[in-house]
């Protein structure tokens, strides 16, 4: 109802007899003889409203002040010009709005919209009257400068998300036109993104489609109007020259859009696969810097049906430029060095299916999720959490398909890879297998009324059997050997074989360390870097600093201060926790799956318990859970001896060359809470002292700021430390939180994380990245090659992996108060300053 409308009607009762009783009909016949006739609809929740009130105080509470309620009274009441009143009252009232959306103050809850159910949005009554929402109100949620550059032009920012009962009006929208409008309008800084560093007006009007676009109605704010921007930007792409838009798709909740966008299209523009119709998309690869411009695979040699696959679509799609090469039974070191020159992609699993066009048996991919950007292939812990995103939005195939490929991987290639390229193959990454194979488990389990249910968890159970298998013989080959495993401590480490400098990385990462060598031997850095890496030079440091760096990058916090220089030689605790999650998922499943023992299929040597040394055969004896059981319980003593330190409340790394702790403060510490690995007492011990140095207003940060150390030119920042933030050290944290019984520790840290992403999708065009700036509250991250997740025009595609799946999982820890309460990006010191009044 306009403002004018809303004025007559108090002015029509006022001008009623005294006593009338206030009805429905009593009001839409005063308003008719007013000449601003109401609706019935209006008419019947006006009348709820007022009943029982002093109808003149209210009409006085209205009218009193400048506002056009004021002016439109008394001449409805006098019958005066109508349209000329309801001109300047329109002016009036877009002053007004517009003076509403450059407020400074940040809502109240009061502000906060209640939702009955999904998608439907009712604001709450405030004071005279006035029924408001907001999608977002400009509040002290991040500084003035960002990365050092001021952002000093005002914003104008959306205005009422939603109307009371006000019918969703559909807008037609010339598309070319409307985009070429915005762009020359309002994106001032070129970049095809509507943000809030842009300075134009921040307001596009539209026509309705129910005044066939004669009248039209202003689209207001950064996030209404880059919604604009993508919803046309997909039109064009489907050929579409003019379109019918609702308002509530430009007004949509910013959590509900964001986590729709991910459901629905980010998983499927993330989703790879590698056979004849999939190989286009991920054969590229951003990272090659190799003089190999053809693209490779390399396959198994014993996968004989795969090697003759990819040679006939190599034969029948000629423009894929496909080579297909085998690879050797022994895969060394110094041949994962030769392929630095011809890098390629690593075969993964495939699975029959029937072709109906030929009628024969033909192979296909099996679909996964890749983390995006310039990360175009299968990751080891990247797949973990981004599966757990796809449990949540029910997309369990998509989640099967990377424990399958870890299968796979562990068979041909010997651990679960960094990723499926052949740079990778001397190297793994934190091991999730355990917990990964039994989400999806869980998730695949029947319904109760499938007729096929016994058939289905029969399958069900031989699938987690073959995970399990896969596990155990990654823990034993890998974790619990040479060169991984300190036998004087019974611990891990991330120490990877491997030769040569890293081919993958960005081109100037090691021009630094390398420059001093190349001049001292008259060559050029990249002249220097192919002698070392063919051993035709010899300097045992960096020998060893490329060693420690293998370990960073197997540790998959690449880089950090906590490990350059050292990782090699640290049991992290981040990779006990993970080992003791293995220890306890095998033992507990051998338990309650499969009846009590488990045979294994393949030979290999079990690892002996610590200070035996006599070797068993996989194939000796079934596995039990006694066995796997009395595994965790001595890692779990052995990082209570080596990694926790009760005055600090916190665990450390253990450095096994200097047998000492390494005392950097790491969030991997909260990774022990999730395995179940600490007791009661050192979860509250930590909570106690530890966690608030770990937490700042967007979340939880890698390590601390004292840990990390200055930063300076020669110093400069590295991305896995302070104050970068990542899902990684979220998930983990979160769940453990819970776990242990402080649920309402874990919602905070969630509606911090949520509220970083939402901002950041509502103030940058929808932008999902890789990684935040915790502290800033900025995507803006300037450490080593940035942020990926933000190279994109119009409208983003795929967001990011596994922070795709910390926004989804996050919901399921926060209350639909807090949902709310993101959704109108209400500051989190606000937020939990107002729960605590």
């Amino acid at each position: 109802m306009a403002s004018h409308e809303l004025a007559a009607t108090y002015a029509s009762l006022i001008l009623a007899d005294e006593g009338v009783e206030i009805t429905s009909d009593k009001i839409v016949q005063l308003t008719t003889a007013a000449g601003v006739p109401v609706e019935p609809i209006w008419a019947q929740l006006l009348s709820k409203a007022l009943e029982g009130k002093d109808i003149k105080e209210l009409l006085f509470n209205i009218g009193a002040g400048s506002g056009p309620a004021a002016a439109a009274a008394p001449a409805a009441a006098a019958g005066g010009d109508a349209p000329a009143a309801e001109a300047k009252e329109e002016k009036e009232e877009e002053k007004k709005e517009e003076s509403d959306d450059d407020a400074k103050q940040p809502p109240t809850m009061d502000t906060v919209f209640e939702s009955d159910d999904e998608g439907t949005s009712v604001a709450p009554i405030q004071r005279m009257g006035v029924k408001r929402t907001y999608s977002m109100q400009q509040q002290k949620r991040r500084p003035l400068r960002m990365n050092e550059e001021m952002i000093s032009t005002p914003r104008r920012l959306s205005g009422d998300m939603t109307s009371l009962v006000r019918p969703d009006r559909q807008l037609i929208v010339d598309v070319e036109s409307t985009i070429q409008t915005i762009l020359d309008q309002e994106d001032t800084d070129g970049d095809k993104h509507i943000s809030i560093n842009d300075s134009g007006p921040k307001a596009v009007t539209l026509g309705t489609v129910e005044s066939s676009g004669y009248r039209g109605i202003e689209v207001r704010g950064t996030y209404r109007l880059s919604t604009l921007l993508q919803e046309l930007a997909l039109a064009r792409e489907a050929g579409e020259k003019r379109v019918i838009l609702t308002e509530s798709r430009l007004t949509e909740s910013p959590v509900d859009r964001l986590s729709r966008m991910i459901r629905t299209v980010f998983w499927d523009n993330l989703t790879r696969r590698i056979d004849a119709d999939g190989l286009e998309k991920i054969l590229l690869d951003t990272k090659n810097r190799s003089a190999s411009t053809d693209p490779i695979i390399y396959v198994p040699a014993a996968e004989k049906n795969m090697i003759e696959y990819y040679k006939r679509v190599s034969t029948e799609r000629p423009a894929l430029r496909l080579q297909v090469k085998v690879l050797p039974e022994d895969i060394t070191p110094e041949y994962v060095r030769d392929l630095y020159e011809c890098p390629g992609l690593l075969a993964l699993a495939m699975r029959e299916r029937y072709d109906p066009k030929t009628g024969l048996i033909d192979m296909e991919g099996i679909p996964f999720t890749v983390p995006g950007a310039r990360f175009n292939e299968l990751y080891n812990w990247d797949s973990y959490f981004i599966a757990l995103g796809l449990i949540i939005d029910g997309r369990i195939d998509l989640a099967k398909g990377p424990v399958e490929h870890f299968i796979f991987e562990i068979k041909h290639y010997g651990k679960i890879l960094n990723g499926n390229r052949t740079y990778y193959l001397t190297r793994s990454q934190p091991p999730f297998l355990t917990d990964f194979a039994l989400r999806v488990y869980e998730a695949m389990a029947p319904a109760a009324d499938d007729p096929n249910a016994e058939k289905v968890r029969a399958d069900n159970v031989e699938w987690l059997r073959a995970a399990m298998r896969a596990a155990i013989k990654e823990y034993h080959t890998v974790w619990m050997a040479e060169p991984r495993y300190d036998p004087e401590t019974g611990l891990s480490r991330y120490r990877p074989v491997g030769l040569g400098v890293p081919p993958e990385t960005e081109a100037s990462h090691f021009t630094s360390l390398l420059r001093p060598y190349a001049e001292k031997y008259g060559c050029s850095i990249n002249e220097f870097t192919r002698k070392y890496n063919r051993q035709q030079v010899h300097e045992p440091e960096l020998d060893e600093y490329f060693m420690h760096d293998r370990g960073v990058r197997e540790s998959g916090h690449d880089t950090s201060y906590r490990l350059e220089r050292r990782c090699a030689d640290l049991a992290t605790i981040d990779l006990q926790a993970l080992l003791y999650k293995y220890e306890m998922d095998i033992g507990e499943t051998i338990r309650d799956v499969f009846g009590g023992e488990l045979t294994l299929e393949e030979e290999f040597e079990l690892s002996p318990p610590f200070g035996e040394s006599v070797r068993r055969s996989s194939l000796d004896a079934p596995q039990t859970p006694d066995e796997w059981f009395a595994r965790a319980a001595f890692r779990r003593s052995q990082v209570d001896r080596y990694c926790w330190n009760e005055g600090m409340g916190l665990y450390y790394d253990y450095d096994t060359r200097l047998h000492e702790q390494s005392l950097y403060e790491t969030a991997t510490s909260f990774w022990a809470l999730w395995a179940g690995m600490a007791s009661q007492h050192q979860a509250e011990t930590m909570v106690r002292k530890s966690l608030h140095k770990f937490e700042v207003t967007g979340g939880i940060v890698p390590g601390t700021e004292e840990s990390r150390g200055p930063i300076s030119l020669a110093r400069p920042n590295r991305q896995w430390d302070y104050p970068f933030a990542w899902p990684p050290h979220q998930i983990p944290t979160w769940y453990g939180l819970k776990r242990y019984g402080f649920e309402s520790d874990a919602q905070r840290l969630a509606y911090r994380w949520l509220y970083l992403m939402t901002t950041a999708f509502v103030d940058f065009n929808g932008v999902v990245p890789e990684k935040f700036d915790a502290v800033k509250l900025s995507h803006l991250v300037n450490a080593e090659y940035g942020n990926q997740g933000t190279d994109y025009a119009y409208v983003p595609r795929e967001g990011f992996g596994w922070m795709n799946a910390s926004f989804q999982v996050g919901l399921t820890f926060v209350t639909d108060h807090m949902r709310r309460a993101i959704a109108s990006c209400q500051h989190p010191d606000d937020f939990f300053k107002l729960r605590k009044q």
